[in-house]
């Protein structure tokens, strides 16, 4: 049985992504450890694909994600409209000066090497994006109004805390109710799932994603 997509003619956007978007900071060949500069970007499991079928593809994509309003949290912003993809749905945090209340995610990549895999180091507790909850984004507004073909996020943004599982399952019911194509990402990180609340939740959003 063949995908129903919306035409691209009654859509303002081809794919949106719901998901975190981190500074990744590359120290090259070097580690992480001993590294005196980096080269950085932005990047996110989700927000990848939306990247990558605008640079490639050239589809209109755009990305619901939260940042802090500072210059870091603008750095990224700053990537993401290098990058195509629209910013229309990004939610702004009022900075503390500290990173007391929230903050931006950073994620330090090593690189792998022969055998040696990539070692991730995620900096991201307390971030804008784990911040995210029920209501924040007018699904009927995105989906039903302005109209979306596709609709992808994954198991790292619904692991970051409950509310962010709470929000995607929102997300997804507002989705199929629009007749948007929903894709789901496992991405299972066994050091986010720690609970037995997370892992019900997980339950919840993959029932939901069945549907």
């Amino acid at each position: 049985m063949s995908l129903q997509i919306k035409s691209s003619n009654t859509c303002a956007f081809d794919q949106i992504s719901l998901g975190e978007v981190m500074l990744r900071l590359d120290p090259g060949e070097g580690r992480i450890r001993t590294a005196r500069e980096f080269q950085v970007w932005e990047g996110g499991g989700e927000y990848n694909t939306s990247r990558g079928l605008r640079k490639c593809f050239g589809y209109k994509t755009a990305v619901c994600t939260a940042f802090v309003d500072n210059e870091v949290g603008h750095l990224v912003e700053d990537f993401i409209m290098q990058g195509g993809v629209a910013t229309d749905f990004i939610k702004w945090r009022e900075d503390d000066g500290i990173g007391r209340n929230v903050r931006n995610g950073l994620n330090f990549t090593d690189r792998g090497v022969g055998v040696r895999g990539a070692v991730g180091n995620p900096d991201r507790g307390n971030t804008a994006a784990s911040q995210l909850k029920p209501g924040n984004f007018d699904w009927d507004h995105i989906f039903g109004k302005l109209g979306v073909r596709w609709f992808h996020t994954g198991g790292i943004f619904a692991a970051l805390s409950a509310s962010t599982a709470e929000l995607t399952v929102e997300a997804v019911k507002a989705a199929n109710k629009h007749g948007t194509i929903v894709s789901y990402d496992l991405n299972y990180r066994p050091s986010l799932w720690k609970t037995l609340g997370g892992l019900n939740k997980a339950q919840e959003v993959n029932r939901e994603i069945a549907k």
